[in-house]
C-alpha cells in the first residue's frame, strides 16, 4: 500500500476511534430524566486532521546487536558477510575501511559488535583493536565513517533473562543477549542439557555477564558469570570461579564442577539427522544396514569439538568414513568423527587435546549423500548409543575452597532468583 493510501486510512481510523467516546457521551447523557431532546440543532462539523507523515527507519522490522570472534585469516568482507550485512552495506563499509589499517589488518581472537537490521542493514560497528583503541564505523545515510580512540573501557554486569519459544539463539536475539553469551550459555550446561533433542518451548533462561563500556556505549561482552536454564522444569545452575590455586571453570551451587568428563554432542548446534539403529536405509548403498552413530546435519565447514580430553590415535583417510579423526579418552572410551572436509589445526596422531578443541570440520567425504558428521561412541570399541550411553561423571571443587566459593557465589545467585522470580527481561 503506498504511503496516501496508508495516510488516508490512518486518518479515518483516529475519527472513527474518536468518535465512539463522543457518541458515549451523549447516548448516556440523552436519556437522562427531565432533559428536553425537541427542537435540538444538529450540525455536522468535519475537521481536517494533521497526521504526522510516516518514516521509514534505519532499523528495518526488527535490528539485532551481533557479536562475532574474529578468525585467523579472517577478512573484514568475510566478517561482514558472517554478520549477515547486505552486499551494498558491505561493499560500502569496505571502501570507507581502506583508510583504517585497523579494519585492513584484523586481530585474530578479537571480537567485533555490530548492530545489523533484519534485513541486512547495518547500522553500526564497534571493533576494539587492542585492549584501549576502540573503532567505530558510523552510518551516515549510505556510507560510513570510521574513527578510532583511545579509550579505558568500564565494566558492567548485566542481568537478562528469556524464555525459549523456538530456539535458543532466538529467545537470546529476543532478550538483547550477545550470541557469544549464548553461544558460551550453550557450552556450560551441554553436560546436562542437550540442545539438540532436550529443548522445550517455556525452557527459561537467565545470565548475569559482563559487558564493557565505553560512553554509555557497549563495546563489547566478556564472560559470563553466573547463569540458570531451566529444562522440562529442572533448573541447572551454573557460577564461574577461580580458587586460590588458579584454576578456573564453572560450577553448580553446591560446589560440582559443571566440566562434565564428557559433552552430550560434538557440535553445540545441529540437527540430528540420522540416529544410532540396527536398521536403517543407507542413501548411498541403497540398501538397507545397521547404523552405529548419530549423523548430525551441519553447513560444510562448521567447526566439530572434542567431546573430552584425549589423544589423538588416528587421523586420514578410512573407507566410508572419508575423512576420520579417532580420539581415545580415558579408558575404556573412545570417540570417532567421520566425513570431515578438513582436520582441525595441530590434528595429528599421537597430538593432545583438550575437551572442546576444533578437531576437524565438517564435510560430505567418503560415503555421504550431503555434508554432516558421523559421530561414535565406543567403549572397548564396540560402538554404543552415545544419546543414552551413562557417561561418567565430574570432579566436586576442593573442599578447601567451598567457603570461598560460597561467600563469592552468594550475590550472583541471588541475582539469578530475582530473575527467577520477576518478570524483568533485562537489569543493566
Amino acid at each position: 500500500m503506498n504511503l496516501p493510501a496508508l495516510l488516508s486510512r490512518r486518518k479515518a481510523l483516529f475519527l472513527a476511534i474518536a468518535t465512539v467516546p463522543f457518541l458515549g457521551v451523549v447516548a448516556a447523557f440523552g436519556i437522562a430524566p427531565d432533559t428536553t431532546t425537541a427542537n435540538l440543532r444538529v450540525e455536522t462539523v468535519v475537521e481536517n486532521l494533521a497526521i504526522e507523515e510516516a518514516h521509514p527507519t534505519d532499523s528495518g522490522a526488527f535490528d539485532f546487536w551481533r557479536e562475532e570472534r574474529l578468525l585467523r585469516g579472517q577478512t573484514l568482507s568475510a566478517l561482514l558477510t558472517n554478520l549477515g550485512v547486505r552486499e551494498e552495506d558491505r561493499l560500502a563499509l569496505l571502501e570507507a575501511a581502506r583508510k583504517s589499517p585497523a579494519l585492513s589488518r584484523l586481530t585474530p581472537g578479537r571480537t567485533v559488535l555490530a548492530r545489523v537490521t533484519s534485513s541486512g542493514r547495518l547500522l553500526l560497528l564497534r571493533y576494539l583493536s587492542n585492549d584501549t583503541t576502540l573503532v567505530t564505523a558510523d552510518r551516515v545515510e549510505e556510507k560510513f565513517r570510521i574513527r578510532e580512540q583511545a579509550i579505558q573501557p568500564e565494566m558492567r554486569p548485566i542481568m537478562r533473562s528469556g524464555t525459549i519459544q523456538s530456539s535458543l539463539y532466538g529467545a537470546t536475539d529476543a532478550a538483547d543477549v550477545p550470541d557469544r553469551i549464548a553461544s558460551e550459555l550453550a557450552e556450560i550446561f551441554s553436560g546436562d542439557v542437550d540442545f539438540h533433542r532436550d529443548l522445550r518451548k517455556g525452557d527459561h533462561f537467565s545470565v548475569v555477564y559482563e559487558a564493557f563500556y565505553h560512553e554509555g556505549q557497549m563495546i563489547r561482552s566478556g564472560r559470563l558469570i553466573a547463569a540458570e536454564f531451566t529444562n522440562a522444569g529442572k533448573s541447572h545452575q551454573a557460577v564461574y570461579f577461580k580458587d586460590p590455586q588458579g584454576r578456573e571453570g564453572y560450577y553448580s551451587g553446591s560446589g560440582e564442577s559443571l566440566r562434565r568428563a564428557f559433552l552430550k554432542s560434538p557440535m553445540p548446534f545441529s540437527r540430528i539427522s540420522s540416529g544410532f539403529t540396527a536398521s536403517r536405509f543407507h542413501p548411498v548403498l541403497q540398501l538397507w544396514r545397521s547404523h552405529k552413530g548419530v549423523d548430525y546435519a551441519a553447513p560444510t565447514g562448521a567447526p566439530v569439538r572434542a567431546v573430552a580430553d584425549a589423544v589423538v590415535s588416528f587421523v586420514g583417510r578410512q573407507g566410508g568414513y572419508g575423512n576420520l579423526v579417532v580420539l581415545n579418552h580415558q579408558k575404556p572410551y573412545s570417540t570417532a568423527y567421520g566425513h570431515l572436509s578438513k582436520f582441525g589445526k595441530g590434528i595429528k596422531r599421537g597430538a593432545r587435546v583438550s575437551q572442546g578443541q576444533v578437531i576437524g570440520h565438517v564435510g560430505a567425504t567418503g560415503l555421504a549423500s550431503g555434508p554432516h558428521l558421523h559421530y561414535e561412541f565406543r567403549i572397548d570399541g564396540a560402538q554404543k548409543n552415545p544419546l543414552t550411553v551413562k557417561l561418567p561423571s565430574s570432579l566436586p571443587l576442593d573442599s578447601r575452597y567451598k567457603p570461598h566459593f560460597a561467600a563469592y557465589a552468594k550475590p550472583y545467585t541471588a541475582r539469578l532468583e530475582l530473575l527467577r522470580s520477576s518478570n524483568l527481561a533485562k537489569l543493566d
